[in-house]
């Protein structure tokens, strides 16, 4: 059997009890932590008793067959951040494990498509997403395909998250993520991402210093958020309900 077992938003107490149990239960457990800034591997370990062996995303990506012929004949966990099947790459394990005969589970949790109603922007109103990559996972090119999730995300009034990159080195932050697009903005003209445009940042969702910041990009651009995870969230066409939340509560904390 191969389990996905989702994190939850910060560190080892946001694992449900039904995902412990899983693992306990567990032959092999693993956990791939490429896609957020986590933090409760060592805490994990000691609540479950057992090995966690962390994976990189080639190890998912390219190696995911090892992993499925491995559940075939024992039971395996995969924590995985957030929620299992908020990223493609889980998805698709999840489907060729099926298609290869092996029974699968999935233990869902919070993730940050869900969290970011903590800001008072309503969830149902936002659009497409996208993440915001270092310069050196696109040879140094701008990022032109989220500039277009942007345009076309404003155009229906529509709020875009941008998930910000990570590597096993440093994860990006949402001023790197405002200059990129002020660049991008630059080469494209079309009034989409500028120094006026109001952005919502989201720190450290679900951790105890979680905090939430609003202004524009003129005001934020320099501001220290502190440690990672976080994403930046450009508001679409504002119900006065989520303007009234912003204005009254968040301004404050810059």
């Amino acid at each position: 059997m191969l389990t996905l077992v989702g994190l939850g938003l910060y560190d080892e107490k946001d694992v449900t009890q039904r995902g412990i149990d899983a693992a306990k239960a567990a032959d092999v457990i693993y956990i791939e932590l490429y896609t957020n800034a986590w933090h409760g591997k060592d805490g994990l370990e000691k609540i479950v008793g057992k090995k966690i062996t962390e994976l990189m995303r080639e190890d998912l990506e390219q190696g995911a067959g090892k992993i499925i012929d491995e559940a075939k004949t024992k039971d395996v966990v995969l924590f995985i951040s957030g929620d299992p099947l908020i990223a493609t790459t889980h998805s698709t394990l999840l489907s060729d494990a099926k298609h290869a005969g092996v029974e699968t589970r999935v233990v869902h949790n919070a993730s940050i498509v869900s969290a970011i109603g903590e800001t008072g922007l309503h969830v149902y109103k936002f659009g497409a997403t996208a993440t915001v990559p270092f310069p050196e996972k696109t040879g140094g090119k701008l990022p032109e395909s989220v500039y277009g999730v942007l345009a076309s995300n404003k155009a229906a009034g529509l709020h875009t998250l941008l998930l910000l990159d990570i590597t096993t080195e440093k994860c990006m932050t949402p001023n790197e993520a405002m200059s990129t697009l002020l660049e991008l903005e630059k080469t494209r003209g079309e009034k989409i991402f500028t120094e006026e445009t109001d952005v919502v940042v989201f720190a450290r969702a679900g951790a105890p210093d979680a905090k939430i910041f609003f202004g524009t990009v003129r005001d934020m651009k320099d501001v220290d958020f502190g440690m990672p995870p976080m994403v930046v969230i450009v508001p679409g066409k504002l119900h006065f309900s989520e303007r009234e939340f912003l204005e009254s509560r968040l301004k404050g904390q810059l």
